[in-house]
């Protein structure tokens, strides 16, 4: 007798609780199965499988981190269907030109050795949307939904910026314009295609042709998968240690703490670092944005002569400014610069120089275009600064500042490439 009575109050209340679901909108597909073509049988087919799984959608050959297509799905197709519409992912009038549609589709025309990994995965979810928002746009039901609360909507946990700031090609032009711009910093060793790296392959093997001939997409994917980056320590790279010649290295010390090459490897290496990992919780987190130039590596090399005894050993920056024949006068900005530490105690400085340009400049436009980007023959101003009181030393994101300037002087060149045809500057005539 108990036992009758328990059930049919559990029978009562499974009625009770039905009801509720019904009116509220979110019950038939607790009442019965859905019919084979319905949008609830393509959710729970082709959507919910998404949502559960463990692998990563498509979204990650655009995007490392930030974004995946499982944080616009719901458990329910009604929460779904009612947070894509609220949010204007869905087009309920032309439900093939819905935004979640485009979204997915980011990418589809890349045809990248990369790319194509994710071609299939990417088909099969557009193909899964389309199918299932194609469906529910028809249903009246599902159209008059009643609107989600903000707060319920599924959407990815990071800010628009942070999911841009992750995508594959800001993460390119970032490395483009750090890493890549600084390359001849290495000289030719690790230069993919070179007689000195053919040479160092033969003896080390394949891994020291790390700059890759493909250009910097293609050496980017290769750092990507090797050991020489340290995600969890980037300042431990192998990347930053080996040039400093705190592990043992070939050729010898490239970079200083605070030098240009090394500002531009350890900031791309910490923000990589952070993307992959999803460390970038909010848009104040993000690196401060500047209006930096663009930066582009050449094998022309200057050299300062003669060099004052109290310049040894200490970090030494070039500025180049061209003549700006139009307005008889030096430009504002300098055109090319390159820093390194002062030889045996004042007796020569020289480095390979690397170009600067102003985003969407035409000068830009056209290095971008070059092969091997160079200065047009001419007459240059040079202004030398040195971090005499080696502050930059201790603190490698400082900044060269006007008390470090030391004097300038004008120089006239073709700029040849290459390491025995330098362009000489007497350190003499750097004046104040």
């Amino acid at each position: 007798m108990v036992w009758t009575c328990r059930i049919a109050g559990l029978v009562a209340g499974v009625g009770v609780l039905l009801g509720v679901l019904w009116c509220r909108g979110f019950a038939p597909s607790l009442l019965a199965a859905p019919e084979p073509d319905s949008p609830q049988a393509v959710f729970e087919k082709r959507i919910l499988p998404i949502f559960k799984s463990p692998d990563p959608s498509s979204c990650v050959q655009c995007h490392l981190s930030g974004v995946a297509l499982k944080q616009y799905i719901l458990p329910t197709q009604e929460q779904t269907f009612a947070s894509l519409r609220d949010q204007g992912l869905i087009d309920l009038d032309h439900p093939e030109k819905s935004r979640i549609l485009a979204l997915i589709q980011m990418g589809a025309d890349d045809k990248s050795g990369a790319a194509l990994i994710h071609q299939k995965v990417r088909q099969a979810e557009y193909d899964a949307f389309a199918d299932w928002i194609k469906r529910s746009a028809r249903d009246p039901r599902l159209r008059a939904l009643p609107p989600l609360k903000p707060g319920a909507r599924a959407q990815p946990v990071r800010p628009l910026p942070v999911i841009r700031h992750a995508r594959t090609d800001r993460l390119l032009e970032s490395f483009t314009n750090t890493i890549w711009a600084m390359r001849f910093r290495c000289m030719s060793c690790h230069i993919e295609g070179t007689p000195d790296n053919a040479r160092l392959v033969k003896e080390h093997g394949a891994r020291v042709a790390w700059f890759k001939a493909g250009g910097p997409e293609a050496t980017l994917a290769a750092l990507r998968q090797s050991k020489l980056i340290d995600v969890d320590k980037p300042e431990q790279s192998l990347l930053l240690r080996k040039p400093l010649n705190e592990v043992k290295h070939g050729g010898g010390v490239k970079f200083q703490r605070g030098d240009q090459g090394y500002k531009a490897f350890r900031s791309f290496l910490q923000d990589y670092a952070r993307i992959v990992k999803d460390d970038y919780p909010d848009v104040a987190s993000l690196p401060k944005t500047t209006a930096q130039p663009l930066q582009f590596g050449t094998e022309v090399w200057f050299k300062l002569a003669h060099t004052p005894e109290p310049w040894g050993d200490r970090l030494l920056q070039v500025n180049l400014y061209a003549w700006d024949a139009q307005r008889g006068a030096w430009e504002n900005a300098p055109i090319a610069t390159s820093d390194r530490l002062v030889w045996g105690k004042g007796k020569l400085w020289q480095h390979t120089l690397t170009l600067l340009a102003p985003r969407g400049s035409e000068r830009a436009r056209q290095w971008a275009s070059a092969r091997t980007p160079t200065l047009p023959r001419g007459k240059y101003l040079v202004k030398v600064y040195v971090d005499g009181g080696q502050r930059i030393a201790r603190d490698w994101q400082a900044e060269m500042r006007p008390e470090d300037y030391v004097g300038e002087a004008e120089v006239q060149s073709a700029w040849p490439e290459g390491y025995g045809k330098m362009t000489l500057l007497d350190a003499s005539k750097v004046k104040r």
